[in-house]
């Protein structure tokens, strides 16, 4: 991968930084605890839940933090690490491969991008390209051009059909290999193995109350990419994200990591 350089660009997952879909604040906005309204949520009330008006939207907080555990301490960190070493013998080289086909295909292979972490901290995310060039500025013409196409990009921010991507990229986002270069992320302790979904700074008006998502590592993968992926608005994230705070453990994450073996078979990204 000698040679190769990293290239700034706001196409992953679709976003466009200067896109973003406008959210109105006001007073009336503000966050305010109404207690167990399981009608208002469609789920049985839970003592151990909390719900929140968010908005117009009445969405869940989650539970009090879960009791300290060895896992959550330096358990998850120390199986992050020795799983990076123990896969670079077959990650490195098939990274490198993905890189050499999108250098042929045209193009830088990798790109980095500015993402929420840890405690609100921003670090810069590392993964192989999978559009084309001036992503952002096409994208712009193709919301304005068409209507379905940007009610779509407003509910889920992303494109089923994106005409963005480039043949070898569309691979690679069905089978989430542009998620490897990630593993460097983990390595440096910026993201974990498993966790909510890495999201952009100008994406956090959108996702919700971030409490549990601020309380963890993104991870490369996690309970929203193996279960929600591609299904569900964008602001379904957070009580997903919330759900995986509350339920974290070395068996549950292992239970995830098996089951994207799965999503990456069956090819279901985009």
């Amino acid at each position: 991968m000698v040679g190769f350089r990293f290239m700034k660009n706001y196409e992953s997952d679709g976003i466009s930084s200067q896109l973003m879909h406008p959210v109105r604040h006001s007073a009336h906005h503000s966050v305010h605890h109404v207690g167990q309204m399981a009608w208002a949520t469609g789920v049985p009330a839970n003592r151990n839940h909390r719900f929140a008006a968010v908005g117009p939207k009445i969405v869940e907080q989650p539970p009090a933090k879960p009791a300290h555990s060895l896992y959550r301490g330096v358990g998850k960190r120390i199986c992050d690490v020795l799983f990076v070493l123990a896969t670079l013998p077959v990650s490195v080289p098939l990274i490198a491969f993905c890189a050499l086909a999108l250098a042929f295909e045209g193009g830088r292979p990798f790109y980095r991008q500015d993402r929420l972490g840890k405690d609100g901290s921003r670090f810069s995310i590392l993964k192989l390209r999978t559009m084309v060039r001036d992503a952002d500025d096409l994208l712009a013409t193709y919301l304005e051009n068409d209507p379905a196409l940007r009610e779509e990009w407003e509910t889920t921010q992303k494109l089923k059909c994106d005409p963005r991507i480039t043949p070898v990229g569309g691979f690679l986002r069905a089978t989430s290999l542009d998620e490897l270069p990630q593993l460097w992320n983990v390595l440096k302790g910026e993201m974990s193995l498993v966790g909510p979904r890495p999201m952009m700074p100008e994406q956090l008006p959108l996702y919700g109350d971030a409490q549990a998502y601020f309380a963890v590592q993104p991870g490369i993968t996690g309970l929203w990419q193996v279960s929600a992926r591609n299904e569900n608005r964008f602001s379904v994230r957070c009580k997903v994200d919330a759900q995986y705070y509350s339920d974290m453990s070395l068996r549950f994450d292992i239970g995830l990591l098996i089951r994207t073996v799965g999503v990456v078979v069956r090819q279901t990204g985009y």
